[in-house]
């Protein structure tokens, strides 16, 4: 099952739950707008190159549409839309005023200089200037892209994988438990996974095995985090990172630990009876601090960061208390708690809209 085809999937449940109308249900389900746009631009050596970029606009009931643009050579059609649904139902999981939105293009970054990167962008952005803005769609750094602008925020760099810490304590708390002490598998290096193991480090929870794409490390006892950060810096990888054994990357999924991050191969896991936390809800860190810096630049007045992490933690917190009233009013588990919650607010504002039968 490919990407979109699983989102929709999940969509139809939550409809199904919510008892939702028909043609409504088949109205959410439709992309605003589509684009798909031709991007050619010079090469450093004179010759020329082509790529396609997409821009799914799948919601804007709530608000201006949002979502990241990612540069990755499997960027197409199906999962640009999928990601700009899902992004639909996230922005309304953490309450924010946003719709949907994702793009994308056809490239692998890795090849690409740092100059032919930027013509790339500049193209890709005159090519669909007209239809993005602060207050129709706002694009965001994804997979393959930076956060290289002017008037960011403080602590977006960090946010995500924050966020993934709230959310964690939250699901933790619900069962008399905090991070401290637990022991945690990450999957990933990247952005997201080396802060949420920088922070739960510093929050007392043992980190005991770290993949990423060169390799996997484990150490029962707990990873030196700011020593492995560092080692992945300076090597593009954690792979020889001598503070830990070096293991079998796919055997990640599998090492005994108390909370896994992030919870993969989810229908496997749900079987086993794995507590899961949806992935709607425990990324949505990243995209609550881009509508706080939406609104510091709209104001031009800068937050501290003491005062984004607080903002943060008490959206996470209220989110993830909100799944769980969903989960007990519909007799579901988290995953399809957060999807209902999506859907219905954002149903909800359609309908209030004028949406028409």
């Amino acid at each position: 099952m490919n990407a979109l085809a699983a989102t929709s999937r999940n969509f139809k449940q939550a409809a199904k739950l919510l008892g939702l109308d028909s043609k409504l249900e088949k109205s959410l389900l439709i992309p605003f707008r589509e684009i798909k746009v031709e991007c050619t631009i010079p090469k450093d050596d004179g010759t020329l190159a082509t790529y396609v970029g997409f821009r799914v606009q799948h919601d804007n009931a709530r608000g201006p549409m949002k979502g990241g643009i990612r540069y990755h050579h499997e960027v197409d059609p199906d999962e640009v839309n999928a990601l700009a649904q899902l992004m639909t139902w996230k922005t309304a999981v953490a309450n924010i005023p946003y719709g949907g939105a994702k793009g994308g293009i056809g490239c692998s970054p890795g090849d690409l200089s740092i100059s032919e990167l930027e013509r790339l962008t500049r193209v890709f952005t005159q090519k669909i200037h007209d239809l993005i803005g602060i207050h129709a769609d706002v694009p965001a750094p994804d997979m393959g892209t930076n956060s290289q602008d002017l008037g960011g925020s403080l602590g977006r760099d960090a946010a995500t994988g924050r966020g993934v810490l709230f959310a964690t304590e939250a699901l933790l708390a619900e069962h008399g438990k905090g991070i401290a002490g637990q022991r945690f598998v990450i999957q990933g290096f990247g952005n997201v996974g080396s802060w949420a193991a920088q922070l739960i480090s510093e929050a007392g929870g043992k980190v005991i095995a770290i993949s990423d794409v060169t390799g996997a490390v484990k150490n029962t006892n707990g990873l030196d985090i700011p020593k492995l950060v560092k080692h992945s810096a300076e090597n593009r990888g954690i792979k020889g990172f001598n503070g830990g054994d070096s293991i079998d990357p796919h055997s990640l999924l599998t090492e005994e630990c108390d909370v896994l991050i992030p919870a993969a191969l989810g229908g496997i896991l749900a079987k086993k009876g794995v507590l899961i936390l949806p992935d709607i809800l425990a990324n949505s860190g990243g995209v609550t601090v881009s509508y706080f810096e939406w609104v510091q630049n709209i104001q031009g007045f800068m937050w501290d960061e003491e005062k984004v992490n607080a903002e943060l933690k008490t959206y996470m917190t209220r989110g993830f208390k909100d799944v769980k009233e969903m989960c007990r009013s519909h007799n579901c588990d988290l995953r399809m708690g957060a999807f209902t919650l999506g859907v219905n607010r954002v149903a909800r504002a359609t309908v209030l809209r004028g949406w028409e039968a």
